[in-house]
């Protein structure tokens, strides 16, 4: 072969592999214009999203848990069937211990678990016991953990004895024995049941709460949290309304703080009491009493003009003028209804006569108070 053929087939090679790369990338861009997919992706693991509203409470030595169940995966995708869970709970900061139980519930599914803590976790000094639940793939891929939600192992405090209440004017006074040998400092929770409503023509008014406004409506259950170092035992409740009965029981609460909240641990509720809350009571007492005299003149006769400090009570009807002269007898000088204001006019007196006044108030069930201190005056001489 001749120098001249072998440069002829060198050509022509080059040539075709240049022919050959170009149409090679002109195909590429075609059949990547015409829809070809390009790099493959992963596949899906199926993860159901992470439960984010696990919530815990204790009572007694049972801990129960509630949370919601999603209803997609991570891929945004419905999830089909039912959804296998998985409990733990780790004390402090050690590790989350799994909960012996098979679970498994559909998407979207209010789900709830209730356990019975094992002995080392239902005794000793109340501290954080913290729950999570783990929701996985039909493959047992786990999803993560849930939020984290608190309730306090140990030993609950003990039952409130020997409580009691009585009613007076500003409210409810409760007692109960106190417990100065626990193991840990508690506070006391008391339970309010509302029994009875007013009736229709009552005025059902808080205790000692002054305004004209009707007050907003009462709830049928309320939590009290009593935290009074300074009175161990005892506590007063001036939110009550006359006209109804209430029922009161009590509780010792431990209280920790953990990752920002107070966690709670409740001892057993007391036994009830009942306290009819029935307005027996009369109004304050007036104070401030003036009395000043006028003489007579051409056009009016002698007087005498009374002034005191209002009442500021919701139910206040008025009050009642009194008087006497040295030590006679008390006298009601105002009308037989209440006089509205706190003032009085008395023009029934004489020249050189020296005349005693006090002043009672009167609430819209008819109670009245005891005589305000007694203020003197002397009418003067033409």
């Amino acid at each position: 072969m001749t120098e001249g053929v072998m440069k002829a087939i060198v050509r022509w090679g080059r040539n075709a592999a240049q022919v050959a790369l170009a149409m090679g990338m002109a195909g590429g861009i075609v059949l990547t214009g015409c829809g070809t997919p390009g790099a493959p992706m992963p596949p899906s693991l199926k993860l159901p999203e992470p439960v984010a509203n696990l919530t815990a409470s204790r009572t007694g030595n049972q801990v129960s848990l509630a949370w919601t169940m999603p209803k997609k995966n991570t891929d945004k995708l419905p999830i089909k069937g039912n959804i296998p869970v998985r409990v733990c709970r780790k004390e402090g900061s050690g590790a989350c211990e799994p909960v012996p139980a098979t679970l498994s519930f559909a998407p979207e599914a209010k789900a709830t678990f209730t356990e019975t803590l094992p002995p080392q976790l239902a005794s000793g000094t109340p501290r954080p016991l913290t729950y999570f639940v783990e929701l996985n793939s039909p493959h047992g891929r786990s999803a993560g953990p849930s939020n984290a939600a608190h309730v306090l192992a140990g030993e609950a405090p003990p039952s409130v004895t020997g409580l009691s209440a009585q009613l007076r004017k500003d409210g409810v006074v409760l007692h109960w024995a106190d417990n100065p040998t626990a193991s840990q400092p508690t506070v006391i929770r008391l339970r309010r049941t509302l029994l009875t409503h007013p009736t229709a023509d009552s005025t059902a008014k808080p205790a000692s709460q002054p305004g004209i406004l009707a007050p907003p409506k009462e709830p049928d259950e309320q939590s009290l949290l009593v935290d009074s170092p300074g009175q161990p035992g005892r506590t007063i409740d001036r939110t009550i309304r006359f006209d109804r009965t209430y029922e009161y029981r009590a509780q010792r609460v431990a209280r920790v703080p953990i990752d920002g909240q107070t966690v709670e641990l409740a001892g057993p509720l007391s036994d009830p009491i009942r306290v009819e809350a029935i307005d027996v009571f009369p109004p304050a007492v007036p104070s401030g009493l003036a009395a000043v005299a006028t003489a007579a003149d051409s056009t009016a006769g002698p007087s005498i003009d009374l002034s005191w400090l209002p009442i500021p009570e919701a139910d206040l009807a008025g009050y009642a003028v009194y008087r006497r002269e040295g030590d006679g007898e008390w006298q009601r000088i105002s009308p037989a209804q209440p006089n509205i204001g706190p003032a009085f006019h008395d023009a029934k007196v004489e020249p050189g006569h020296t005349y005693r006044y006090a002043v009672t108030a009167i609430d819209q069930a008819g109670h009245e108070s005891a005589r305000s201190p007694e203020a003197e005056e002397t009418v003067p001489n033409p």
